[in-house]
């Protein structure tokens, strides 16, 4: 590609043809101040921060969709440039409520600590209340429409890489908002709960649906309380006290959740290992049957697309439950058989990274199961309330039976994990003894769709996985068109896997992809560094089954640990 020379702030670089000042700025170690611009969206110019001088240039053009130019000379750090990006968050703000030390996302607000950097502590009249709305309808996001800024960036997010396109701008002028179709409600779209946008969101405008008080409340209510986390929460949780993405605090966390007053805490990988066991099953049988497109179900987000866009393809999902909604529906038969209790006597939290999980466990077919589901943000905040420092405490284990896991369990936090996993008991399955494979490195990596081919025991596999709904969509159209067939399909909806999902800390100057990129390290790690690394050489899902299920796929699995799934309308839970 032809190379471009310029000089920013006097430093002379050389990029790529095409690219934009404000990348070309970032390239030169340069920072320059921005809202609406988000990495991996399109570039879209409405904030002006970005605005730059240019040498021969009288205005001030926006660096995020401004190409370079050969020769061009540009500063970034001038008197103009300065008095202009402060009358610019001065005019943000007028139309923005003053209620930062309540907001969700205070402390992590670009606008709020844009605001601080630039000395603004009075900004004048306020207008904000001409569009005061709150919408609370949805089981996993909440809108506040006062602490819109019109960024765009939940609607290209929405667009371009879910390819759902819940939001939109409506009214024009003073009048513009950013809506649903029809300013209706969140429960009353399409929406699939994935929380993409709260991630992007670079206010307090879009969030999780909070659960604390509900969270507060099951704790101090008499019920036996158990709690479970999810794979990818224990490498990225530790960013929100402190530490850098990717740092592995699992055993500090069991600590911090007994202190909250949680009777027992479990580990969301033993419900992945049985979940492995029951869609290897069912993989192995459909590779004996001749069939294809047996999909992955562990992402609710993802079954919620299929039902809203693709409900032809529904019979082709795996009908095993969640994870963690196999655990909650095991902690309330199994243990509670144990304990002698009845199963309305135990209250089962979820620590998720994700918003769906939220709308996952309202679905009449699952509900029950799991009684609130609280995002690693949300327990951050908990943590945090009574005054626990995560990096000070001591190490603790996970409570059996549901604490004892497998390195294939804890890949489930990353894109392609559920496949990898998947494989390694298969493998054993197909061929009837342990397979001299442990890892399946074809399917791991950060592409929206990624194909292989596989020969195990003579039978050959047909691969595919695919990360956010944009990267699943595509996947779909060619299976439905009847383009392509799999053995195998693994549909995660968030960038990453779960490690990126709508419920995780939220980079606010880190490359998000850098940060999702060191939690997927920290997984594999994991899992290399475990002296057990299929779900089908867990001890204690062996005793389950001898004990309970009897085999995966019997009667009583079906029955505890499978669900089925239908075309839904809007939130219709």
């Amino acid at each position: 590609m032809k190379k471009i020379n310029l000089t920013i702030d006097g430093s002379k670089i050389s990029v790529d043809e095409g690219t934009a000042v404000l990348e070309a700025a970032k390239q030169a170690k340069v920072r320059i101040p921005t809202l609406c611009h988000y990495e991996g969206l399109e570039n879209y110019g409405a904030c002006r921060l970005c605005v730059v001088e240019i040498e021969g240039r009288r205005n001030l053009p926006a660096s995020c969709v401004t190409p370079v130019q050969e020769g061009m000379v540009v500063r970034t750090n001038t008197a103009r440039l300065r008095e202009a990006r402060k009358e610019l968050l001065k005019l943000i703000l007028a139309s923005h409520p003053a209620d930062c030390k309540t907001c969700e996302k205070h402390g992590r607000c670009e606008l709020q600590n844009l605001s601080y950097e630039f000395g603004i502590r009075d900004f004048g009249c306020r207008m904000h209340d001409k569009r005061h709305f709150i919408d609370e309808t949805s089981p996993s996001i909440k809108r506040d429409l006062d602490k819109c800024i019109l960024c765009g960036r939940c609607v290209r997010v929405c667009r371009d890489v879910q390819s759902v396109s819940v939001y939109d701008f409506a009214n024009r002028g003073c009048a513009s908002i950013v809506t649903p179709a029809l300013c209706k409600n969140m429960s009353e779209t399409n929406c699939v709960a994935c929380g993409q946008c709260t991630i992007v969101c670079p206010t307090g405008a879009l969030s999780e649906t909070d659960s604390v008080e509900e969270v507060w409340a099951l704790l101090k209510s008499g019920k036996r309380a158990v709690v479970q986390v999810a794979p990818a929460i224990r490498v990225s949780i530790g960013e929100l006290f402190g530490c850098a993405p990717g740092t592995l605090v699992k055993g500090k966390l069991v600590t911090a959740l007994k202190r909250l007053g949680f009777n027992e805490v479990f580990d969301t990988n033993f419900g992945a290992d049985l979940t492995i066991m029951e869609e290897a099953s069912e993989l192995v049988e459909a590779v004996k049957e001749g069939k294809t497109h047996l999909a992955s179900s562990c992402c609710p987000a993802w079954i919620n697309f299929v039902e809203e866009f693709y409900p032809d393809l529904l019979p082709h999902l795996s009908t095993c439950k969640s994870p963690h909604q196999m655990v909650g529906a095991l902690v309330k038969t199994y243990y509670a058989e144990k304990l002698g209790k009845k199963r309305e006597d135990i209250a089962v939290v979820s620590i998720m990274p994700c918003t769906a999980k939220k709308y996952e466990i309202k679905r009449k077919e699952l509900k029950g199961d799991v009684d609130a589901v609280l995002t690693t943000r949300e327990l951050a905040r908990m943590i945090k309330e009574v005054g626990l420092e995560l990096n000070d405490l001591p190490e603790s284990e996970f409570d059996a039976p549901f604490g004892i896991t497998t390195g294939a369990g804890a890949i489930f936090g990353a894109s392609g994990g559920v496949t990898e996993a998947a494989l390694r008991t298969a493998a054993e399955l197909i061929t009837g003894k342990p397979h001299e494979r442990i890892e399946f490195k074809e399917v791991r990596g950060f592409g929206n769709v990624r194909e292989t081919e596989l020969v195990i025991g003579g039978k050959k596999l047909k691969i595919a996985v695919a990360q956010t709904l944009g990267g699943a969509r595509k996947l779909l159209e060619e299976i439905r068109s009847g383009r392509k067939t799999y053995n195998f399909v693994e549909v995660m909806a968030c960038p990453g896997g779960c490690i990126g999902g709508g419920g995780q800390p939220i980079p606010v100057r880190e490359s998000r992809q850098k940060v999702i990129e060191a939690r997927a390290k920290a997984i594999y790690d994991l899992d290399a560094s475990l002296p057990l690394r299929r779900s089908i050489d867990n001890p204690a899902i062996k005793q389950l089954y001898k004990e309970f299920l009897g085999k995966p796929s019997s009667k009583k699995s079906k029955e505890i640990l499978h669900t089925s799934y239908k075309a839904r309308k809007a939130y219709g839970v």
